[in-house]
């Protein structure tokens, strides 16, 4: 799984008790991300739809949550990435934008890249495999980069990982169906079928998936777009289009307000954190259209941005990062009987502080 922003890793285990709690067959994983999340619910039998705005996510979704395991010739899969994992080297757009005009990558895996992807667009267009082929492709690049974990820089000295070749792997597929969704969640949530569980992880602040994670939207997009600044970021970063109401500080909180209220579950599950532009008072508010509510809070490391500190454009340290640990949350909302279930949960009272149902 790809290094991620806002990675619920910690909490998938706990989110998928909750849904083992209240009895939910059918889940909606509204932000999935690299659908770390909707994998835990689909590993646990419930049918999920995983939904988010990110042409990367899509892959993913389409790779992990709508293929079905057992529909999978394994022998033509391995045979596909044999295939692949075996092709000679190409610079191409990829190489040039990436491992020359900035460092993400060492320009002997750019160029490996480029062939691939190249081989992909040509070859398995349209075939069932070609979402996972890619899910592998994007994994593989990503234990070879040479970042933190995010594509707004690159590390000034090239990262110990980034020497390392290319390496292809068969991605853990799930067994049973789902859906994968690529959409806005302001506008498909009232528009999805009602569903047993929905979990809801917005982004938090002003940092925006669609440039943090630019070089996946190119490489699942392969449109050679034109690029600027020194992390060769999509030109259409500057699009209003590109841009989510949940990265502005004067918008989200009724946007959320309104998310919220139009998700047809009967739980609805949010995580945010205490460094949000909404107060956890605001937000079991918002939670409580769908009834009664609970809420868990988690001491959590913050992102690795807050790790290394903060410097200068020429690498230079020059602040201090006000701190190192945050409170993540997670509020659910439902029936009476489904929180106090989830409230039961040993899980939770070992590692959470939560709060009396209400």
């Amino acid at each position: 799984m790809i290094k991620y922003l806002g990675s619920k890793r910690l909490l998938v285990p706990i989110l998928g008790e909750i849904l083992t709690a209240v009895g939910a067959t059918t889940a909606l994983d509204l932000f999935t991300g690299t659908t770390r999340v909707a994998q835990e619910f689909k590993r646990r039998g419930a049918h999920v739809t995983a939904l988010d705005a990110a042409r990367y996510s899509e892959i993913f979704a389409r790779c992990y949550i709508q293929t079905d395991a057992i529909d999978v010739d394994r022998g033509e899969l391995a045979e596909a990435l044999r295939y692949l994992g075996s092709l000679r080297g190409e610079a191409g757009y990829f190489t040039d934008t990436f491992c020359v005009k900035s460092r993400f990558f060492q320009p002997f895996n750019g160029e490996r890249i480029d062939a691939i992807r190249d081989a992909l667009e040509r070859d398995f267009a349209g075939s069932p495999l070609w979402p996972i082929l890619l899910t592998s492709l994007i994994d593989a690049a990503d234990r070879v980069d040479s970042t933190t974990g995010l594509q707004m820089a690159y590390i000034k000295s090239w990262a110990e990982r980034s020497y390392k070749p290319l390496e292809l792997r068969v991605p853990e597929l799930l067994g049973g169906p789902g859906l994968a969704v690529r959409a806005d969640a302001t506008v498909a949530a009232g528009e999805l079928p009602a569903v047993d569980l929905a979990y809801l992880d917005p982004p938090y602040n002003q940092h925006r998936y669609f440039t943090n994670y630019h070089i996946w939207e190119t490489l699942v997009a392969w449109d050679a777009p034109e690029h600027y600044g020194a992390a060769c970021k999509r030109i259409d970063s500057r699009d209003g289009a590109t841009k989510s109401v949940f990265n502005s500080k004067r918008e989200m909180p009724s946007a959320l307000r309104r998310l919220i209220r139009d998700v047809s579950a009967s739980v609805v599950v949010v995580s945010y954190n205490n460094e949000s532009w909404v107060d956890l008072e605001d937000l079991v508010d918002m939670c409580s259209a769908h009834g009664h509510v609970a809420t868990f809070a988690f001491d959590s490391k913050r992102y690795v941005g807050a790790q290394i500190g903060i410097h200068n454009p020429t690498g230079v340290k020059v602040g201090t990062v006000s701190h190192l640990r945050n409170l993540e949350y997670l509020v659910v909302a439902g029936p009476k009987r489904s929180v106090e279930s989830v409230c039961e949960l040993a899980v939770l009272r070992q590692v959470a502080g939560a709060a009396g149902v209400a």
